[in-house]
């Protein structure tokens, strides 16, 4: 009989933290590994997305003013089983994807019937549920959550190739698998590109989810993560202009030419216990909210604003008056 111990550690000891489930390993105890090369097929472009209705309605630089894209990237719109298109997409795409959202479907026993509004009027069209779309949800949760997290990793290792080395991806689920797609995200892209987690509120009120007698609170909030493909992605941080009554409240004071600005300590809040730093300054030695090499910058080159006595800061309203949503 085998015995286990400091010197022959089981190899159970040494395993690594990891989502497991039914397929994600053979028999032998090896990987599957997703070998998508006899997935690749030549797509075949049913239709193409050239105009918009009104080009003054165009997003920005999407529709070109006076070229039509027929024959690039642009605005293409492929219908089929995102897995074959993906692996399709690879000799074309493989390292140049910028940015992929995907909402997976999150409830088992759904199908893919919906409502379509056509046009601007109130006509409305219902799409029924294909043949291959009906196949799909059966292989999907053929085996329940085992089947789902095999669906979904070999689609995410795929989205993984695609992405370029600035690329972001988001990732959109709600209560039932959203902590077992955080497992694989760790798993396939690395904890350490864990971005965000955005936590979107579907409605004000969750009257439908909950009754009379109910013994649990509504659900009422999908996640959202955010992962990047590595150190070098690429993220544009998001501003709203402030709101006057943010201005009115937090600006209070006014330069001579007009600009408003407010006040903030240049003394670190919570001291040594929070972590700020320690030195001295202007002949005052105390624990300040900015480390002593941005203190000196701010007081030699005036970025900022001038520091004084009793060493506080003046904030204006940057010029853009932009704030973070």
């Amino acid at each position: 009989m085998t015995k286990y111990g400091p010197h022959n550690p089981h190899p159970l000891s040494q395993m690594k933290t990891e989502l497991v489930w039914e397929g994600k390993y053979d028999e032998f105890g090896n990987q599957r590994v997703v070998d998508y090369s006899g997935f690749l097929f030549p797509l075949q472009r049913i239709e193409t997305v050239d105009e918009p209705r009104s080009r003054a309605q165009a997003q920005g630089s999407l529709f070109d003013e006076k070229i039509a894209h027929r024959d690039d990237s642009r605005n293409r719109l492929i219908w089929g089983d995102n897995k074959l298109v993906m692996a399709s997409l690879l000799e074309e795409f493989k390292g140049s994807i910028d940015l992929i959202y995907i909402d997976p479907p999150f409830d088992v026993g759904a199908d893919f019937s919906l409502t379509v509004p056509i046009g601007e009027s109130n006509d409305t069209a219902e799409k029924e549920q294909s043949i291959l779309e009906m196949v799909a949800y059966r292989d999907m949760w053929g085996r329940n959550m085992n089947s789902y997290l095999q669906m979904l990793y070999e689609r995410l290792v795929l989205m993984r190739e695609l992405l370029s080395d600035t690329g972001n991806i988001l990732v959109h689920c709600d209560w039932r698998v959203n902590s077992y797609v955080r497992g694989l995200l760790d798993e396939i892209f690395g904890a350490d590109s864990f971005v965000n987690e955005v936590v979107w509120k579907r409605a004000q009120t969750v009257k439908g989810n909950v009754g009379q007698g109910t013994k649990s609170w509504g659900a009422n909030l999908d996640s959202i993560y955010l992962y990047r493909k590595s150190s070098r992605s690429t993220f544009n941080d998001l501003f709203l202009p402030y709101a006057d009554e943010y201005i009115e409240k937090f600006y209070k004071y006014y330069e001579s030419d007009g600009r408003r600005y407010r006040l903030i300590s240049m003394i670190g809040p919570g001291g040594a216990s929070k972590g700020n730093p320690r030195y001295e300054v202007m002949g005052v030695t105390k624990y300040w909210r900015y480390s002593e090499e941005r203190m000196k910058r701010m007081i030699t080159d005036g970025d900022l604003s001038p520091i004084f006595p009793p060493f506080l800061r003046r904030v204006f309203v940057p010029d853009c008056g932009l704030m973070r949503p």
